[in-house]
């Protein structure tokens, strides 16, 4: 059997919220092996992240939140493959303002854990960015990638998470718009991400990964700058 990995793709498209409208590039995470995989949030185009998935069976589509630069084609992508579209349920207004007539297959649930090609994906809530925002954690023994930034690598004893919009490399997500918190945003990543391994590695959202020890010494920083 093929160990399990962690594939990657960016796509292009736009985020509209609160009546405006912005470019942006969204990072596709796949992790499976080459039976199964789960995607991490589905943004903007489904020929592009199913060139990634390639035949392999797609498990679920694990929204990381309800902003529709996160789930635009979530329910393409689920007619297309016969996967599970998650999302925790805070997210769910959120989720209707692109997809009113569709609600998601599954809630997500802080500590849920889902299981795909032998890996275990813990489920963190970590509201803020949007309420229903969660981030998905890999425990050491259970998987993570080649390096930082690696598009394609085999698992290995290292912790992994996959974070959204909650933390990037030099700070939190956004929190100035509409269904978000400044507050909360911060105690999440303070009291459930940092608290994580030092090594673990982070993919995010959008742009480069980091890890969880080089970006800890800045939280201070991140509070004094607000959102």
């Amino acid at each position: 059997m093929a160990p399990a990995r962690i594939d990657h793709t960016v796509t292009s498209g736009t985020f509209s919220l609160d009546g405006q409208t912005f470019d942006v590039d969204n990072n596709v995470w796949v992790l499976g092996d080459d039976a199964e995989c789960v995607v991490f949030d589905a943004p903007h185009d489904v020929a592009a992240i199913r060139r990634v998935v390639g035949d392999r069976r797609l498990v679920a589509i694990l929204a990381t939140h309800g902003h529709d630069d996160h789930v635009r084609v979530a329910p393409d992508l689920a007619d297309a493959t016969g996967a599970k579209i998650y999302l925790h349920p805070a997210d769910l207004p959120l989720w209707r303002l692109t997809h009113a007539e569709r609600r998601p297959s599954e809630e997500l649930a802080d500590g849920q854990v889902i299981e795909v090609a032998g890996t275990r994906i813990e489920v963190i809530h970590t509201p803020g960015h949007a309420p229903g925002a969660c981030c998905f954690y890999v425990a050491p023994g259970g998987g993570p990638p080649d390096p930082p930034n690696a598009s394609r690598g085999g698992m290995r004893d290292q912790a992994v998470l996959f974070s959204g919009d909650t933390l990037f490399q030099g700070g939190p997500g956004a929190t100035g718009r509409s269904f978000s918190d400044f507050n909360l945003i911060i105690a999440s990543i303070r009291d459930r991400l940092l608290t994580l391994p030092p090594e673990t590695v982070v993919h995010t959202g959008h742009g480069p990964s980091t890890t969880i020890g080089a970006e800890a010494p800045h939280l201070q920083e991140w509070i004094d700058r607000g959102h």
